[in-house]
Formats: structure tokens, sequence, C-alpha cells
């Protein structure tokens, strides 16, 4: 027998690599954070033993789910403005809020209760966008869970920096501390095309290449965003990054609401990473991203939940379902995005656009233990034809039970292992009662 860390004998395995594959009765194993092998659990008692050993006779493992595109820190501003266009709600309620109360504090707590809450609904890897970067990779780093942070560029000045020479500087700052950490990577993150100028996209261009890192962007994501970049620079945004020489594998061009047939064929030939946020997208009217285009072109198409005030929350699972759905109205055709597909949108397509795919997005030797349990023994998925089919159409966050993050139990039996939920409610409530009071002053 071969003595290894840990073992997880699963009634189901989804592996997302080969596409649409379940593997029955089968167990996991788990050694110094890595997957060492997959096999049956008959074969695997045979084999090995496990220091830690999990018997989930009712659960599918599933990578764990990725997800593209959030402001976690945004968390703390959860439901201040709801119901309103997007420019209208940034202008009058986000930005003014972030400019009085956005700091450090605020964005380590609000990064906190994020990833509490991504943990529990399944994500073990998430990109973001915003202020004090360091602040969130602080709160990453406590937790366990995977992260790319982005070295935030926006032209005007905030409580983190004070022009686009002072992002880049503190940004590339916080890339060299972080390029060897085993969970946290760096993106650069130019907030869009409306908010930074030529000069500044230039710069984080020629950085990108020599670093080799990506470029997270909001791109297309109104109507009324092609509008007044036609009346600016009598040109649309997405033929601007290519004049900027920014359309590339490297770029993760987030909404993409707003797309017609020539830019389709742009970003194909460029091979740029699209983000879906479905249910952000819908809340504020923004638009239909043309999923089921986009991967027909294959175009790689991965989905984010975007920040907890515009969604308003951050269950990957949820989106999942509505990315499939949606896609199917759209594109009028009820085998559009079909649930294997959103699941690899969800896991395996994020990490391919973060540049991470040889490490998460699949369960397979030689990765990391990201790995998501999912209970399906319960009304809600009962009776269960098709494993995958019914995580992605018919289960709920509520239904994970356990999450490993490069081999490291964070969620066990629907308890947080590294987070204290009790302090994160009362530190929640505190920022509540501080917005509250700035709102009504």
């Amino acid at each position: 027998m071969q003595n290894v860390d840990t073992i997880i004998h699963a009634r189901w395995i989804i592996p997302v690599e080969p596409d649409d594959t379940q593997l029955d009765n089968h167990s996991l194993v788990i050694q110094q954070g890595m997957i060492v092998d997959i096999l049956t659990t008959e074969r695997c008692q045979k084999k090995y033993q496990g220091q830690s050993e999990h018997n989930l006779s009712s659960h599918a493992l599933i990578p764990g789910l990725v997800n593209t595109h959030t402001h976690a820190a945004m968390t703390l501003m959860r439901g201040i403005a709801d119901d309103l266009p997007l420019m209208q709600w940034l202008s009058e309620h986000i930005w003014p809020v972030e400019t009085k109360l956005v700091n450090y504090q605020f964005v380590k707590d609000g990064t906190e209760l994020a990833i509490a809450e991504m943990l529990r609904s399944g994500t073990t890897t998430f990109n973001d966008m915003y202020f004090f970067p360091d602040a969130a990779a602080k709160a990453v780093e406590a937790a366990g869970i995977r992260a790319a942070l982005g070295l935030i560029m926006i032209d005007f000045p905030s409580a983190w920096a004070t022009d686009s020479d002072d992002y880049l500087h503190k940004g590339l700052q916080l890339h060299e501390q972080y390029r060897h950490h085993p969970l946290i990577s760096t993106v650069f993150a130019p907030h869009a095309p409306y908010t930074v100028s030529d000069g500044a996209l230039e710069k984080i261009k020629t950085y990108a290449e020599k670093l080799d890192i990506p470029v997270h962007i909001h791109l297309h994501e109104t109507l009324d965003e092609i509008h007044q970049a036609i009346s600016n620079t009598q040109m649309s945004p997405i033929k601007r990054l290519e004049k900027l020489g920014l359309l590339s594998p490297l770029l993760i061009a987030v909404h993409m609401t707003q797309l017609d047939k020539d830019e389709i064929k742009l970003i194909k030939r460029y091979g740029v990473n699209v983000v879906h946020c479905p249910e952000s997208n819908l809340k504020l009217a923004s638009g239909f991203c043309p999923t089921a285009e986009l991967i027909a072109n294959n175009i790689n198409v991965a989905i984010g939940t975007d920040g907890a005030a515009s969604n308003n929350d951050l269950d990957m699972i949820s989106e999942m379902r509505t990315s499939a759905l949606l896609a199917k109205a759209v594109a009028t055709d009820a085998s559009a995005i079909p649930a294997h597909t959103a699941l690899k949108m969800a896991t395996l397509n994020g990490a391919r656009a973060l540049g991470l795919d040889t490490i998460t997005g699949s369960l397979k030797k030689g990765k990391a233990a990201d790995i998501v349990a999912i209970n399906l023994d319960k009304i809600e998925t009962q009776p269960l034809f098709q494993p995958i089919s019914q995580i992605v159409y018919s289960s709920s966050r509520d239904q994970i039970s356990d999450v490993w993050v490069q081999g490291k139990h964070l969620l066990n039996d629907r308890k947080l292992t590294t987070l204290d939920e009790q302090q994160l409610k009362l530190k929640a409530r505190e920022w509540q009662n501080k917005i509250i009071r700035e709102v009504e002053s």
C-alpha cells in the first residue's frame, strides 16, 4: 500500500477533461497539494492508504469553479443601489461611496467576506479588479484560496494611487512581490477604454508582453459605451484596442454584450478571451453576450459573477445555469451551450483565460487539487439521470459540502476552516453602518 496525504472516494468524478466525461465510483488521490491519481474506488482501496480519507458516496467531484471577473471588495456594497442603469449606478452611487470610504481595511474586509461566499459556493479561483490589490492579497493568503489579482489602472486619482504612473508603479511592485507565490498571480486591470487613456494602455501593453501576464478589461459592456466611444474617438472600443495593439491571447475582455459579426471575427483572429457575466448584465440591462456564436467560432468564453454590488451575489453555480439558459434564448437554439459546456466555461475556460490551465480548471493527474464536492442526494436533485446536467440545471450552492484548494480543506461539511464566519458578519455590519452614515450625510 502506498501512503498519501488525502483520498476522496466519490460516487462520481467529473474531470471536465476529457469533455463531457463522468467517472462512476472513482477516487481521487492527493499528495502535497497535487492530484497524483484518479482511479476506480475498488482499485484505489488496494493501492493507496490516505492519512485523511473522505467517503462521499452521494457526491460528485468537479474542478473548483473559476470566477473570471470579480470586484471582491464591493461585496460590502451589496444592495446599496439596485435597479439602475450602469452609468447612473456608477456615477451617482458607487463612485461617491468609493471616493469617501474605500481604503486598505475596506478592501481587506470586503475581500474576506467575498472569499467566504465564494468558497461556500464552490469557487476556488477568482480574478479580481479593484483598488488596494495588496490588501486583497493579504486576504487571499490568509484564506488559502487561489486568485489572480488585478493591477488596477484608471485615469482618475483614488486612495490607492494618484495617476496612471503611480497605478503602474504600485502594480509592478505587487507583481514582483507575488510572482513566485503558489496561489497568487497577477493581471493588468485597466478599468475600461472610457476610463483609461491611450498612453496608459500602451504602457500596459508593453509590460504585459514583457511579463507575459494577462490584461483584464471591461469591454463593449453597453450600447451607450459604443456610442460614446465612436463620438469621442471615431471608432469602437474594440477597434481602438486593436489600434493600440492590445488585442491578443493575453486580453481578457469582460461583458462583450455589444458585438457585430466583424467584431466577432476580429476577436477570433487575435485569440481574445471573453468573460460572460450574465446575471450582472441582466440586472443592469446591459445586453446579451452572444456566447453560443463565440464558442462556435472557437473563442474561449469563461464566466464571471461581476461584483456583488451589481449581481448581487458571487454564486458561480447560478451563473452557470443562467449562462446556459440565456445562450439558448439568444441563439434561439435549445442545443446551444449544453450543460457540460457551461461547466467547462465555469472551470477550464476561466483557468485558460488567466493562463492557469496547466495548474487548475480540471481534475487531472499533475494538476493542483482544487476540488469541489456537491451532494446530489437532495430532494432538489432527485431523481438523478445525468449528474452533469443535474449540477448545472438543478443544484444550488447550498449543496456544496466540501472545497479543497491545492489539497487544503477550506470548506469541510459546509464549515469554513480558515475564516471566522461570525467575525466576517460583524465586520460586514460595521461597514454597513459606515456606508449608511455616509449616504445619509
